[in-house]
């Protein structure tokens, strides 16, 4: 093992199918820079499904045949760089991981419980884009061409989840001010944040100012969120319909140069307030 190499921990439920896409996908497309590991919070079961996407995404059926789930509890006492929650009840559970360098809150649709002919293909490409954007930004500096960003097509992507009412012209209305739009893309890749942070990446001087953006965006039900302590934490709604996601979600990943510089002022703030929750009997050490 390089000891080069950077710990990213992948971290779901059931350890069943998402965290094992992501874990897969990063060792596939850079093992060489990064040792990577899956746990669930209560894992069961690989799902066959999720062995089935990434054979057909094109991982050999070697480095896939063996998958176990596994438990948080098995990597209590490591240390990892990175640890990247994969849906909103692991990151409820272990918002403040111990022995985390840093520590991501994605959110991913259970592929189980998503409609369409393919849901776990298209949860895998998600993964896949998520992780795009993830080289980008964490691993050393590599041009966007030298990234191989294999995707499933446009017709095993497609899902026919139910839309929720969100006016298309007020949500793209939402989008037209820098901020607002910065906002969402940092929250797209952090997970949530506060103000104080949002004002640190955006060399913003004036709270005011980014809390009145930000009231916009809640109003328009783009964003929830959080009160824990003293701090309010923001997110994108996790309501949101899923081709507003989408548009969010492509925005970052294709244009992760307008959030280079904020992403790297947010990784030098001291003093970040702690994003724990409230239970002690739910932290994750």
């Amino acid at each position: 093992m390089s000891i080069n190499k950077q710990r990213v921990l992948f971290l779901c439920t059931g350890n069943s199918a998402r965290s094992q896409m992501a874990e897969v996908l990063l060792k596939h497309r850079a093992g060489d820079r990064f040792e990577v590991y899956s746990a669930g919070t209560q894992p069961e079961a690989v799902d066959p499904r999720a062995v089935d996407a990434l054979n057909r995404f094109g991982i050999d059926a070697a480095d896939t045949a063996q998958l176990v789930a596994n438990s948080i509890n098995d990597f209590k006492a490591q240390q990892f760089d990175y640890v990247i929650t994969l849906c909103n009840r692991a990151t409820a559970e272990c918002r403040s991981y111990e022995a985390a360098g840093k520590q991501l809150a994605w959110d991913f649709p259970d592929p189980k419980a998503r409609s369409g002919c393919q849901p776990f293909s298209a949860t895998l490409n998600e993964i896949n884009d998520r992780l795009s954007m993830f080289l980008l930004v964490e691993a050393e500096p590599i041009s966007s061409t030298s990234i191989n960003s294999k995707s499933i097509s446009s017709e095993t992507a497609t899902s026919t989840e139910p839309v929720k009412q969100l006016e298309p012209s007020a949500f793209y209305k939402c989008l037209t001010d820098d901020i607002r739009l910065k906002t969402l893309m940092l929250t797209h890749y952090h997970g949530e944040l506060c103000v104080c942070e949002l004002m640190q990446a955006l060399e913003e001087d004036s709270q005011p100012k980014v809390s009145r953006n930000l009231a916009v965006l809640k109003k328009a039900n783009i964003i929830s969120d959080r009160k824990h302590g003293q701090w309010v934490f923001y997110r994108i709604n996790a309501e949101l319909p899923l081709w507003a996601k989408s548009v969010i979600a492509q925005t970052t990943e294709n244009n992760i140069s307008l959030i280079a510089a904020p992403l790297q002022r947010l990784a030098q703030m001291q003093g970040r307030p702690s994003k724990a929750n409230f239970s002690k009997a739910n932290s994750c050490n």
